[in-house]
């Protein structure tokens, strides 16, 4: 596979959303992240699938470059020369890409609702729209757990196979002891900026699992609530005590030592490996973790795009990359978990070669993810203005920054929605 500029499939400029046909078949584009690994995923299911069908070539590069993935796909819905499939499309933002009639309903395809039903199970269901159809097909999660350094931990005295991490007091304390004893910098370290997804990878998380909500439920914010007052109570104090940055970083953390935890998914292992002895365990609760908490899934869906004029070829091509074989790929060539329904019993030979990675199996199958719903971002925006604001700077009594976001995320979802 060449990734090429070239965009084929598609009509520049032109208004294609009434014109694709869902039968019509043909060349397609498609673009990956530009992760290496999916690239290389990318590159061999590609080459196996123009090898059977050479009246119906696919033509793939990565995403082009751009601020964020989610503006260079808005402006290419908006030119009308955005690629048939994109395996790159945020949850968040796709009622966005719908707002703007930028993508197609898999409902519209005869085993549409069957196929993702058949593989993702119940776990599929949050991804519908509040209009009952579905905009993306649920692909790879990363379920978000908490990694810890073997190595630091060791040095400060804590227990490197079941370290007190499960409660928040339990969290708290073992953070102090891990920056006190001058085993790391800092006990964790998420990006303290401003962008709308940082909130998935410290206040989202430990809701998700202490709550088992979402964001936002039935067009009304959640988080105005005892959970997401104590998961911003513990982050409050983290940051008061120096225990978690501040400060811009500029690099990974984690993997530089400078913090001793990171709340992160399986496509870590990887980058780890080589950097730090760790361990992981789910992320805190109050009442202490269990099993089969619930955790953000962060994950990343395929969506097919209303410039594509061969339907038809796109809706064959994303099964067949999506199918039990190319899961499997997925999975051995990039460690992350695909959408599927009873992973370890899928895939038994990789797990059993590959054992670092059934706790992550084991946690996608009780993953939540952000809310479909109107103005996903600005909804993400305003909580994350808050967070930053109050939680890390400490600027504004958290709880009445919680209550404020809850209420502007109220309306702003009303109005959205009219």
């Amino acid at each position: 596979m060449s990734l090429i500029l070239a965009v084929t499939g598609c009509s520049a400029g032109a208004d294609t959303s009434a014109t694709g046909d869902a039968t019509a078949r043909g060349a397609i584009d498609v673009w990956f992240s530009n992760n290496a690994q999916e690239v290389a995923w990318g590159r061999q299911v590609v080459q196996a699938w123009n090898a059977a069908h050479p009246d119906e070539q696919v033509t793939a590069q990565q995403i082009p470059a751009g601020q964020t993935s989610e503006a260079v796909i808005s402006a290419g819905i908006i030119a009308g020369n955005a690629p048939c499939l994109i395996y790159n499309t945020s949850p968040a933002a796709v009622p966005n890409f719908q707002a703007q009639g930028g993508l197609v309903p898999l409902d519209d395809f005869a085993d549409g609702t069957s196929y993702v039903t058949a593989r993702s199970g119940e776990l599929g269901a949050q991804y519908r729209s509040p209009n009952g159809k579905i905009y993306q097909l649920p692909w790879k999660s990363n379920p978000v757990m908490l990694f810890y350094n073997k190595t630091a931990f060791a040095e400060a005295g804590i227990s490197t196979t079941a370290p007190p991490l499960a409660t928040y007091t339990d969290f708290l304390a073992t953070s102090q002891k891990v920056v006190s004893s001058g085993a790391a910098r800092y006990a964790i370290f998420p990006s303290p900026s401003s962008q709308f997804f940082q909130s998935w990878f410290d206040f989202y998380p430990m809701y998700v699992a202490e709550s088992g909500q979402q964001l936002v439920v039935d067009a009304k914010a959640t988080f105005d609530s005892d959970a997401g007052r104590a998961v911003a109570g513990l982050w409050q104090q983290l940051y008061a005590q120096n225990l978690a940055g501040k400060e811009a970083y500029t690099g990974d953390a984690f993997a530089d030592g400078t913090a001793a935890m990171a709340s992160v998914g399986p496509w870590a292992v990887t980058a780890y490996q080589d950097k730090v002895e760790w361990g992981v365990t789910a992320v805190p609760t109050r009442a202490g973790s269990a099993e089969n908490q619930s955790t953000f899934s962060d994950a990343k869906n395929v969506a097919l795009y209303t410039a594509c004029t061969n339907r038809g070829t796109a809706w064959d091509f994303l099964k067949f990359s999506t199918s039990s074989e190319q899961d499997g790929e997925l999975l051995a060539m990039t460690g992350q978990m695909p959408l599927r329904q009873d992973l370890v019993r899928e895939y038994p030979a990789y797990f059993a070669a590959n054992p670092q990675y059934k706790v992550f199996a084991a946690k996608a199958a009780h993953v939540v993810d952000v809310p479909n719903t109107p103005a996903s971002v600005e909804v993400w925006q305003t909580f994350r203005d808050a967070w930053t604001n109050s939680v890390i700077f400490g600027k504004e009594d958290p709880g009445k920054a919680l209550a404020d976001a809850a209420a502007k995320i109220d309306d702003l979802v009303n109005r959205s929605r009219r």
